[in-house]
């Protein structure tokens, strides 16, 4: 009887996260959309601190209005996307190692999910998407690593500036790793950092091609040449494209 009992428990668990995991690979889009934001002192610097005291939810308010009018053009009405601003968390999630091999991404990619776990155990409500924002003084680090979403699970891991400058490129990374939990491809080479043409473009018809004067949201950057391109310093200079809608199943 006892064997019978933990087959079945183990049934269950195993048909919830199956149930769990259809889910997060099709998002009902007639329900609203609530995002996240978990501020991190990532370099533990003053400036950083203080960066991240002044946020509030006023930052967050382009984010959400480029997302509606974006999802409008594909559906004929927005999705409401709702942006919070959670609680300054003083641990960084894991971070994605050097090493890509498939143990190491498992390995980090399960350690990740234990953090969002334990960190999600002192919140009120379920959001749809839970992002944690990696904040870095500028004036120490130039270069960002790599920011990461996971759309089984609906976590990601934003590396960013703690800049009043460039807050316009930070919504930018935002929306792109957002965008990714939901299905959403990379479209640029991993390799070089250029978008794919033609998917990466935001105007491949564009005669002459280059300079292209902005960016498809998951190409990331404005293409200038062929070997050339630039972080775009707003999502004003962004677009979604028929392909990163498809991808989200805004359209078939």
């Amino acid at each position: 009887m006892w064997k019978n009992i933990r087959v079945a428990g183990l049934l269950i668990v195993l048909a919830v996260v199956a149930v769990n995991a259809w889910r997060d690979m099709h998002q009902d889009w007639s329900k609203s959309i609530t995002v996240l934001l978990h501020p991190i002192n990532a370099d533990h610097r003053p400036a950083t601190a203080q960066y991240i005291q002044q946020l509030s939810i006023d930052d967050l308010t382009e984010m959400q209005r480029y997302l509606q009018r974006q999802s409008q053009q594909f559906r004929g009405q927005p999705i409401q996307f709702n942006f919070e601003l959670g609680r300054e968390l003083k641990q960084i999630p894991p971070k994605v190692p050097e090493n890509s091999t498939l143990l190491n991404t498992v390995g980090w990619s399960l350690k990740f999910r234990y953090y969002a776990w334990k960190q999600h155990q002192s919140e009120d409500a379920s959001p749809s998407v839970t992002l944690y924002l990696n904040y870095y003084d500028p004036r120490y680090i130039q270069q960002l690593k790599h920011s990461v979403a996971l759309e089984r699970g609906r976590i990601g891991s934003v590396n960013l500036f703690a800049s009043q400058k460039q807050s316009g490129s930070n919504n930018v990374v935002i929306v792109h790793e957002l965008l990714h939990a939901f299905g959403a491809k990379d479209k640029y080479d991993l390799n070089t950092g250029q978008p794919i043409y033609p998917l990466g473009y935001a105007d491949p018809d564009q005669d002459p091609l280059y300079p292209q004067k902005r960016a498809e949201i998951m190409g990331g950057y404005i293409p200038l040449s062929e070997s050339k391109s630039q972080t775009p310093d707003s999502l004003s200079k962004t677009m979604l494209s028929r392909s990163t809608a498809q991808e989200m199943e805004w359209v078939k």
